[in-house]
């Protein structure tokens, strides 16, 4: 299998760190998206969308970050970090649609206008952007920390992928200096997250601004 990803990424970071927690043989392509990368022919042809990540297994070619997450665990046979009945299943699916639905849109402005702008070059963080999008980061924040009471994971007892997909936007929590003191749930829970070794050694974090 090959991913073509774009470190530091948090999309680009879900999918390695799954690959390599479920001891994947994967090879990692660089998709440069400051250079450019992924306007080349050959990569839109991969992606329609010009985004990453890709994956591409035996001439099978799959985009969307959460759909890799779940190829990756169906084809591992895991029947925990991807459940085997159908209530699980659900669950697992709902959070992962709950973050690319609402949880990365509110991370999103945090990040780019604290971290992706100045890796791009694209200027100074616009901090009326930031306060604006504030009121809905902690929106989300909330139903995430108190959805973590009394839950070692996501979906309860057993990691998923569930917290790959949710816990990649909280990888620039630091440099996009997110509002998350309040959130101890939260904090203890990516805590965990972070210290998985497939995390590790896939977290790239992104200069200092």
């Amino acid at each position: 299998m090959i991913l073509h990803v774009f470190p530091p990424s948090p999309r680009a970071l879900k999918v390695l760190s799954l690959a390599r927690h479920l001891n994947l043989a994967v090879e990692i392509r660089i998709v440069d998206l400051f250079k450019g990368d992924q306007q080349k022919p050959d990569y839109g042809a991969l992606n329609p969308n010009r985004r990453m990540p890709v994956l591409e297994d035996d001439g099978f070619v799959l985009w969307e970050s959460n759909a890799i997450l779940f190829y990756l665990a169906a084809k591992s046979g895991d029947r925990t970090i991807w459940p085997a009945d159908l209530k699980g299943q659900a669950d697992v699916l709902r959070w992962m649609t709950w973050e690319a639905a609402h949880w990365t849109p509110a991370c999103i402005p945090l990040a780019f206008e604290r971290v992706v702008k100045g890796m791009a070059g694209r200027g100074a963080p616009d901090e009326t952007v930031v306060e604006k999008a504030l009121p809905e980061f902690h929106r989300c924040a909330e139903i995430l920390d108190r959805h973590l009471q009394g839950r070692a994971w996501l979906t309860g007892a057993n990691l998923t992928i569930a917290d790959f997909a949710v816990g990649s936007a909280m990888a620039l929590a630091a440099p996009a200096r997110y509002p998350v003191e309040a959130y101890s749930q939260l904090n203890r829970w990516y805590a965990a997250l972070a210290e998985l070794p497939a995390w590790k050694s896939s977290l790239i974090a992104p200069p200092p601004a």
